[in-house]
């Protein structure tokens, strides 16, 4: 039995949490610096983390080894399978040119790009979340501004920093359903507070990507769209999370987004027409289309180069039924993994008492949600009247262009399962529990770092749920709020989680610059995380009357 040790430098908790940040600070100079390949710098992470916690935080290491690999499978499966199902979807329409339909079904709406990531990035990304999660988002409505014709950065870049404000309730509330298990609390209680929290950066986000594209002057000229996005689904998140609960905020919220914006534009578009620098001028485009290099669509063909993505959506809403998840469910492996299960134990006071960590493997092959997308690749391809032997090359030349995005994903996710469970992750939350009254303020940057670490809000959740409770608690603050807070602040770190940004290179085909995602992100998530904290402090100490009670 291995028992995490909490403060193994000097008996100092400020100490042990710098050495512990040793790997985290190697992986951002690696790539923001040194600009290393994301597989070279995630693997030279890994070694320097086993490193760490095997001479500092006195974890065996045959048992940091094994925390490693049980991480790396579970970056290929199952959240490798679902960006690889994701990507080949997207290289189906390409390749049969239903694609191109697509693009210009899009533009035929609107030619400005800031509207088209409104409508892709931010409401179409957060029904994917709501219905998904795990990376399909960004793998999907990246891969799709990039077949627009959105440089690959941006593409990338702005996909991830509109996966924000969903993410706490994605996959039909996993993160918080999960968090509400594991630390014994009311899942409907930690919804409300999510969902008084989030809904201000519902509103702020739309915002923040039309600067980011387009710069103040350019915001200003979408302004009426970017908040009628923001603020209709800030409006249905507030209330279905209070009223309902946390399994359908996003795919509400997403939906009644997507409408009122299109309504929108059906009365008002922007005065200019915002595209990228080199790009075809609107004016351009509308002289091309006058002289028939592009005839009109029809609605039929329309909607059949939209049908595999919606057959994309019908799977993966038919997979997150409770019936068909038991069903599919029948066929699911767990299995105890060797030399972790119950042989690495949690003590105070991260938990109340000395407690084994149950660590297992799931292998669930068909009810995986890339299971659900690969059938949509299937019916996808009769759809698109493809050959079955050019949808196997399809699929072939997707694995070869994919090889290294998915090691990176394996690598990193590997790290993060190590970092959890040689107790690294723990002495950082601690470190910043040690706050008290400023406490509120740091509480979100608990669930930014755990997101980080493991890519996953869920993982956060339950890597410091408990935490969040018990040091609330002992602060005599609602354990409610910094429970919400950890979700929502939690958000905020997926864009920056080296998972998200592997993800997002192999979806737009910057793979080897993972590091100049890296800086198009990382100012972002942290003025983001800091608006959480502060809205979060407002109601610990300002509108106290506003949180949950339980």
């Amino acid at each position: 039995m291995f028992t995490q040790v909490y403060k193994p430098v000097f008996g100092s908790l400020g100490w042990s949490a710098l050495v512990a940040l040793i790997p985290i600070l190697f992986f951002f100079w690696a790539l923001a610096v040194r600009r290393m390949k994301g597989h070279v710098a995630a693997a030279l992470t890994v070694l320097l983390a086993i490193l760490d916690a095997w001479l500092v935080f006195r974890m065996p290491v045959d048992k940091a080894l094994s925390a490693t690999v049980h991480g790396m499978l579970t970056g290929i499966w199952p959240i490798g399978w679902i960006v690889f199902t994701a990507v080949f979807l997207f290289r189906i329409t390409e390749r049969t040119g239903y694609f191109d339909i697509i693009r210009r079904s899009i533009s035929s709406i609107t030619d400005d790009r800031r509207i088209q990531a409104l409508l892709i990035a931010f409401s179409f990304g957060a029904f994917l979340e709501g219905t998904a999660g795990f990376g399909t988002p960004v793998a999907v409505a990246a891969s799709m501004l990039a077949g627009l014709g959105f440089e690959p950065l941006y593409a990338a870049g702005i996909c991830l920093l509109a996966n924000t404000a969903p993410v706490a309730f994605g996959a039909v509330g996993i993160p918080i359903t999960a968090m509400a298990a594991s630390a014994h609390a009311d899942s409907l209680l930690i919804s409300q507070m999510v969902g008084r929290i989030l809904p201000f950066a519902s509103i702020l986000v739309p915002f923040w990507l039309m600067v980011v594209m387009s710069g103040w002057k350019g915001m200003k000229e979408v302004w009426p769209a970017a908040l009628t996005c923001g603020l209709s689904f800030a409006i249905t998140q507030f209330l279905v999370s209070n009223f309902i609960g946390p399994e359908l905020p996003d795919i509400l919220a997403a939906i009644v987004s997507i409408v009122c914006l299109i309504i929108l534009l059906r009365f008002w578009q922007p005065k200019q027409i915002w595209r990228f620098k080199g790009e075809a001028s609107a004016a351009e485009m509308a002289a091309t289309r006058e002289r028939g290099a592009e005839p009109k669509l029809t609605g039929r063909q329309v909607f059949h180069a939209w049908s595999p993505f919606l057959v994309l959506c019908v799977m993966i809403i038919l997979w997150a039924l409770p019936a068909v998840k038991n069903v599919l469910g029948k066929a699911t492996i767990i299995f105890n993994w060797p030399d972790l299960n119950k042989l690495v134990a949690q003590t105070a006071p991260i938990v109340a008492q000395t407690t084994p960590m149950a660590v297992t493997y799931k292998f669930d092959i068909l009810a995986a949600t890339g299971t659900s997308i690969l059938i949509a690749c299937v019916i996808a391809m009769f759809i698109c009247g493809q050959s079955f032997s050019d949808w196997l090359r399809t699929f072939a030349d997707n694995l070869r262009d994919l090889r290294y995005p998915l090691l990176t994903i394996a690598l990193v996710v590997g790290f993060g399962d190590l970092f959890n469970y040689s107790g690294m992750s723990a002495t950082m939350a601690m470190a910043l529990a040690a706050t008290g009254v400023l406490f509120p303020f740091f509480s979100p940057f608990l669930g930014w770092i755990g997101v980080f670490l493991t890519g996953s809000d869920t993982s956060s959740n339950l890597l410091f749920g408990g935490l969040q409770k018990l040091t609330a608690q002992q602060l005599h603050l609602s354990p409610y709020l910094t429970m919400g807070a950890n979700s929502a602040g939690g958000v905020m770190g997926k864009m920056i989680s080296p998972q998200s940004i592997a993800v997002g290179a192999s979806a737009t085909g910057l793979v080897g610059r993972e590091g100049d995602l890296y800086r198009f992100t990382l100012k972002h998530s942290v003025a983001l995380v800091i608006f959480i904290a502060i809205v979060t402090s407002v109601y610990a100490y300002v509108f106290p009357g506003a949180i949950p009670q339980g």
